[in-house]
């Protein structure tokens, strides 16, 4: 199973409107990067992604589950982009920040922090677990 992140600004869609959105969830859409793209057409429904709140927060605030596979989104005029359908899954149970990411040098590959630009990011196991036990208070920073 393949794992992924997925930023998000507060003030256009925060976590508590992803949890609003119950079981059926809802369309991720508006991505316009190729790169970003190409990681939306990777994913399967039952992979799981971080929901990252950007700009606002800078924190991984909850896990949502892909649902839908990639399909076009009728928001892109040229044709090209396309979109995912996600759930919320589970809220962390304190966020983890951007700043605790950066600062433990086991996470310093993570595209989080390597290409904090790109919108939707592959997340390695290794990368999960880490950000799973730090935002279930399991550990502090290099002592997961």
């Amino acid at each position: 199973m393949a794992y992924w992140l997925l930023k998000s600004e507060p003030a256009t869609w925060s976590w508590a409107q992803q949890v609003a959105a119950g079981a059926q969830g809802t369309f991720w859409n508006g991505v316009r990067n190729h790169a970003a793209k190409l990681h939306l057409m990777a994913m399967k429904p039952g992979e799981e992604a971080l929901f990252y709140h950007s700009n606002e927060g800078k924190a991984v605030v909850g896990v949502v589950r892909i649902i839908r596979s990639f399909y076009p989104d009728p928001s892109d005029a040229s044709g090209k982009f396309g979109m995912v359908d996600v759930a919320a899954d589970r809220a962390l149970a304190q966020p983890v920040t951007l700043e605790a990411i950066k600062s433990d040098p086991r996470l310093a590959k993570m595209v989080l922090v390597t290409n904090s630009r790109l919108s939707v990011q592959p997340v390695t196991p290794e990368e999960w677990a880490m950000i799973m036990a730090m935002g279930a208070g399991a550990c502090t920073t290099q002592s997961c």
